[in-house]
């Protein structure tokens, strides 16, 4: 009789939680410092919780009732409710952190897709480089007035720029800004051996002539239609040209390694 009685109030505790919900306390563990607003769903019950900035919950659950727990950092989870559940104070859910591993990406670049093509920009729209936006702004045709209709409409603006010289400040601040992008996409063009060993200028005279071949009209043309075959035939021709007019002698390359 005694050992009836024993394993009765043994398994009283499982009846008492598998036939009647309470309140399980439970709390989130994770290697995510980010616990605060983690969604837990009984399954069973259609009941939920959420957790709070510490991982801590609590839900009303039975015994075998389970609880799903979800959020955008984590890897989602089931966990089944056991008879020692409810005898613990709290009950710990472990969750691992979600890491997002992104497949390698292969960038190609496509000449059919631009801005044009994809609307942001309108065709044939000329774009404009800082000093000749400022060049643009200070000879401002937008508003005419009808007094300057015989100087071509210009606007009192440009008018006044024009007098105070501004305007022709702008054009020569338009040629250096021109001559510095020519220079740069020369030094993308061409190594600085290319001008050394090729072309036979000498290392410490190599800027000077830079700056002397973006004088050439027939360079810049060549470099503007991006005519390198030209552009290095004219370079051979301005190099020898450079030399004289330095009265310098071509570099020797041997003599250097030497």
């Amino acid at each position: 009789m005694i050992k009836k009685l024993f394993f009765f109030f043994l398994l009283l505790p499982t009846f008492v939680f598998s036939q009647n919900d309470s309140i399980i306390n439970g709390k989130v563990v994770s290697e995510s410092s980010l616990l605060e607003g983690i969604h837990i769903i009984n399954l069973s019950k259609k009941n939920g919780a959420v957790t709070d900035a510490r991982g801590y919950f609590q839900i009303s659950a039975k015994v075998s009732d389970t609880l799903q727990f979800s959020a955008v950092n984590l890897k989602a989870r089931q966990y089944v409710l056991t008879t020692n559940d409810f005898l613990k104070d709290l009950v710990f859910v472990k969750m691992e952190s979600l890491i997002n591993k992104l497949d390698e990406v292969a960038i190609i670049q496509y000449k059919n897709i631009n801005a044009v093509a994809l609307g942001i920009v309108p065709a044939n729209q000329k774009t404009y480089t800082p000093a000749e936006r400022k060049l643009a702004a200070a000879e401002e045709f937008h508003w005419y007035s009808p007094l300057l209709i015989p100087l071509g409409g210009m606007s009192v603006d440009g008018l006044i720029n024009s007098i105070s010289g501004r305007t022709s400040m702008l054009k020569k601040e338009l040629v250096v800004e021109r001559k510095e992008f020519l220079l740069s996409k020369i030094s993308d063009y061409y190594e600085r051996e290319y001008f050394t060993k090729t072309l036979k200028i000498p290392a410490d005279y190599v800027d000077g002539f830079l700056f002397y071949v973006a004088e050439n009209e027939r360079f810049t043309r060549a470099m503007r239609d991006k005519n390198k075959t030209m552009a290095s035939f004219i370079l051979s021709e301005l190099a020898v040209e450079y030399l004289k007019v330095s009265e310098l002698e071509p570099s020797d390359s041997n003599k250097n390694e030497k």
